[in-house]
């Protein structure tokens, strides 16, 4: 019986990542619009945590823009993606006590909105919500969201990984 549970915890996992890959959503008017290209070398020591698949990291543009950082996310051995840290549906809703606006936080394999509840799936950026799958219960996205995660262009030559918008 508990094997059962096991496995159709896995298919309903798997049924949700299909189904919000599949979602059409319009586009985002709060998404940085100053041009960056950056790039990292995620197999040195300085980017230990991106060394495996499944790792990821925090990393702050030094251009002046409205990002409030970049999360980048290793998919697979030669695949990342990159995801600004800016909440894609109300950037601006909460502050703290210095004035600065909330960033994107991940708890792995959800990148969150802790402003405005919303969770994301990190391995597509789509919003995962409760009223869509009953399997997960309780599950904390309840805040108005529209938009998927801001997502930006990687390119990866087995050496160096290049983000940009």
């Amino acid at each position: 019986m508990k094997k059962q549970r096991i496995i159709g915890f896995f298919i309903a996992v798997v049924a949700l990542f299909v189904v919000q890959s599949c979602e059409n959503y319009p586009e985002n008017p709060n998404r940085p619009k100053t041009p960056f290209n950056f790039s990292i070398y995620p197999n040195t020591i300085q980017y230990q945590a991106l060394n495996v698949t499944s790792g990821w990291i925090y990393l702050t543009s030094e251009v002046e823009s409205t990002s409030r950082g970049i999360i980048v996310y290793r998919q697979s051995e030669n695949e990342f993606l990159a995801y600004d840290r800016l909440p894609p549906n109300e950037p601006d809703a909460c502050t703290d006590s210095q004035g600065n606006t909330t960033r994107m936080v991940v708890d792995f394999p959800y990148v969150v909105d802790r402003c405005n509840n919303a969770y994301y799936n990190i391995l597509n950026g789509q919003i995962i919500v409760n009223e869509q799958f009953d399997m997960i219960p309780n599950f904390p996205t309840t805040g108005v969201t529209i938009y998927p995660l801001i997502q930006y262009h990687t390119t990866y030559d087995g050496n160096k990984l290049t983000v940009y918008n």
